[in-house]
């Protein structure tokens, strides 16, 4: 049977601009390249977990403008089922992606729109649709009342609770308490817990502090030296997999999520399952873009059996 993945969260229109720097106030540089596509965290990992093999639904809000047509293409063209209340009276978000043109890093500012003004209300009107999924995800793009609740409806309902605490924000114990797991990369561990994660053995201690507060299981994810797992029985250090050449970093912790969430809802071991999340983490970085970078299930397969 196929699994059943419901995410909850943003669809955003991503500006992105490659520059040798980043201008300083006042300060005018000219671009190496400008590109036009569809972001957003949940949205993303929406796309990525549907092509890794998930069914998946997205609940979200839309303004009616021509991003909304582009999230719509493009969940129509990756199998995702939007579950979208249209809000006129605000707009399509949209993000400002700088790469650095000489590694691939990059800095973010994000106008969520009408994604930011997601309520309670919608969260409990998709309450049957989250309540029948494997697995529920969601970040932290959209309002923290509508996230909390929809960890709830899903807790309630025995399914597997997946938290992308991004971008970072300060959660409380009643939050954590809802999650199964939690899946913050290294700044966003620090946030949380205050611990610095740099290294495998840091992300260990933070785990630690994630798990102090009612936790499931913490993974950290840590860009080239993998992701970092820890429940009440297990601590696993997985390494990156490497796919080629990195292009491109903006999208990677968004394809881990999405590929994990599937591997999770198909019932692989906690290690295959971070494996699985790490190869297709590893395709997306090879490729531009966000959603376009995600790679479909028999690259994913194919990359894990090279490896």
């Amino acid at each position: 049977m196929v699994p059943k993945i419901v995410i909850l969260g943003v669809f955003v229109a991503d500006t992105a601009y490659r520059a040798k720097r980043q201008p300083a106030m006042g300060e005018t540089v000219l671009g190496e390249s400008f590109a036009l596509g569809p972001g957003g965290k949940g949205s993303n990992q929406a796309v990525a977990a549907a092509k890794a093999g998930g069914d998946v639904h997205f609940i979200t809000r839309l303004g009616d403008d021509p991003f909304a047509q582009m999230a719509r293409d493009t969940w129509n063209a990756a199998g995702v089922t939007p579950a979208v209340r249209v809000d006129s009276e605000s707009y399509t978000g949209a993000a400002y992606i700088f790469i650095d043109d000489a590694t691939g890093d990059n800095a973010i500012i994000i106008s969520p729109g009408a994604a930011g003004r997601i309520s309670v209300e919608d969260v409990d009107a998709q309450a049957e649709l989250i309540q029948g999924a494997d697995v529920f995800v969601t970040q932290l793009e959209q309002p923290m009342a509508a996230a909390k609740r929809a960890l709830e409806i899903a807790k309630s309902g025995g399914v597997k609770t997946v938290l992308n605490p991004a971008p970072a924000a300060v959660l409380t114990d009643e939050i954590l308490a809802l999650c199964d797991y939690v899946t913050p990369n290294e700044s966003e561990a620090e946030g949380i817990t205050g611990v610095p994660v740099k290294t495998p053995d840091d992300a260990a201690r933070a785990a630690d502090a994630l798990m102090s507060r009612g936790v499931g299981a913490a993974i950290i994810t840590l860009g080239a030296q993998g992701v970092f797992y820890k429940d009440r029985d297990t601590a696993l250090h997985v390494p990156a997999i490497t796919a080629g050449d990195v292009v491109e970093t903006t999208g990677a912790g968004d394809a881990f999520n999405g590929a994990f969430a599937v591997a999770l809802a198909e019932g692989m071991t906690p290690e295959n399952a971070l494996r699985f999340g790490c190869a297709t983490a590893g395709i997306s970085v090879t490729r531009l873009g966000t959603a376009p970078s995600m790679p479909a299930r028999a690259e994913i397969d194919a990359l894990l059996a090279a490896n």
